[in-house]
């Protein structure tokens, strides 16, 4: 299923006192506040992954928290995006496939993270029916992206990393791909990285598939350091082709001006971290408002203008490494249980 179509619910995870967030936890609170209320204003249905119920109400207020589905849950970090469900549409149904998660590549501590799917199914928050146990294959729901049509745009430092399934090649990959995804064919990236990026180059902070054949990703100035490297991603992602043979219609987005954690080392910012949903985009900012209307209007202009854009302030965020859709993960239609939402 492509993002923008129809989902029964948006997953994400509370930062809570027990997670790396503890220095910065009252900032990333607010937003996780600001992305939560904005939703709840677009009548989104969001299920919220906490330590305590009366902790979630806590940070997020009895209003807000009577809007949303609140479920106690063990979790290593919240980047639901890589951990969360993914939703597929088949002959066969609709379904949500639990991957295996291992913090990356065995970067971090995983352990409860890669169990969240499997508790969800056990107390009944799937359709019946519809979760599939993928956990034998890494795949982390931020290394994909997909039109909703077949085709699968992705990055080979990440899907090929030693470290996520033995290093498989690129035909091996694509046949697991497509059984497992029902994807039609594989549209593969070899450059782009964002400095400070541990994931291997995710292809949700580099390039993004949009309906009707635009493909958004994102460009340096000849000054940033990351220059070089994005020219490169930025003349393959120009001989890629629709299932037509026509070329995408490309949008290029500013690169946030560079960002940097107390100890000097770059934070990779990106805009092309955002959600899009039937009903709205979610996006980052970064407190750089030139660059973030700029991005905004890009954005915008991608799905047509059509849907209303929330610019929600990520600068918390990315002090972790992630950004907005790193931390959420849409549940496609008929893949949960909503009788209990």
């Amino acid at each position: 299923m492509a993002e923008w179509e129809a989902h029964d619910a948006i997953l994400l995870a509370l930062p809570h006192e027990e997670t790396d967030w503890v220095p910065i936890i009252d900032q990333v609170h607010a937003t996780y506040r600001s992305l939560i209320e904005a939703m709840v204003r677009h009548k989104e249905k969001v299920i919220l992954l906490c330590p305590s119920k009366s902790y979630a109400i806590k940070v997020l207020g009895e209003g807000t928290a009577r809007e949303i589905t609140l479920i106690e849950a063990s979790y290593n970090d919240t980047w639901t995006r890589d951990y969360g469900p993914f939703s597929i549409e088949t002959a066969d149904g609709k379904n949500a496939l639990d991957f295996g998660f291992n913090g990356w590549g065995l970067k971090f501590a995983s352990d409860r993270d890669n169990l969240v799917n499997l508790n969800l199914d056990k107390n009944g928050y799937f359709a019946p029916g519809s979760y599939r146990n993928n956990r034998d294959f890494v795949l982390e729901g931020g290394s994909i992206e997909s039109d909703g049509e077949g085709t699968i745009l992705t990055t080979s430092r990440c899907l090929c990393s030693p470290n996520r399934n033995g290093g498989k090649t690129k035909p091996e990959l694509e046949e697991i791909l497509k059984e497992r995804l029902g994807a039609k064919r594989v549209l593969w990236l070899d450059y782009g990285a964002l400095e400070g990026d541990d994931t291997d180059s995710h292809i949700d902070t580099l390039a993004r598939l949009c309906p009707d054949g635009v493909l958004i990703y994102v460009q340096a100035n000849k000054t940033d350091s990351q220059y070089e490297e994005l020219s490169k991603m930025e003349e393959q992602i120009r001989s890629l082709r629709r299932p037509d043979g026509e070329p995408y219609n490309l949008i290029s987005l500013p690169l946030p001006d560079p960002i940097h954690d107390s100890e000097g080392n770059r934070l990779p910012a990106t805009y092309a971290n955002y959600l899009v949903t039937p009903r709205a985009i979610y996006m980052p900012t970064y407190g750089q408002r030139i660059n973030d209307d700029r991005a905004k209007e890009l954005i915008k202009k991608a799905f047509k203008n059509e849907l209303p854009i929330e610019g929600i302030d990520c600068q918390p965020l990315i002090v972790q490494h992630g950004s907005l859709h790193c931390a959420t993960m849409q549940l496609g239609r008929g893949t949960i249980n909503t009788n209990l939402l």
